[in-house]
């Protein structure tokens, strides 16, 4: 592989005689963004402009807003999220980043590090849907 087809894919598996398992980082970040919307007060995940268009086309990027940093077996996990309004923000941060760690840990066997959350928007009702 060229270095740069190997850019942002990490070997989480090598066996010598069956091969080996890569995973890039696309794949981490989509694991993340699923995750923290299966979490009640979770209103979606906060994107950039780009993305927001994208979405009220109908194009869904599950790893919209969602930035992965992944070093050796280490991940690092930056989240914007839309929470909706009448949650606790603490309650509903610690849910994510327990949510997000779970899934990452259990789907690929690398450990992270660090689930870093910023509320970006509060979700008022159906106009901001």
């Amino acid at each position: 592989m060229s270095k740069e087809e190997k850019r942002g894919v990490h070997m989480i598996h090598e066996d010598s005689q069956l091969g080996e398992v890569q995973i890039a980082d696309e794949v981490v970040a989509t694991i993340a963004g699923l995750a923290a919307t299966e979490v009640e007060g979770v209103a979606s995940m906060a994107g950039n402009i780009t993305n927001e268009l994208i979405g009220k086309l109908g194009v869904k990027n599950l790893s919209k807003g969602v930035k992965v940093l992944v070093t050796d077996r280490s991940v690092d996990v930056d989240l914007a999220l839309n929470i909706e309004y009448g949650y606790s923000i603490m309650k509903v941060s610690e849910k994510v980043q327990d949510r997000v760690k779970s899934a990452i840990e259990n789907m690929t066997g690398l450990e992270v590090a660090m689930v870093n959350i910023r509320i970006v928007n509060v979700n008022m009702g159906k106009e901001d849907k």
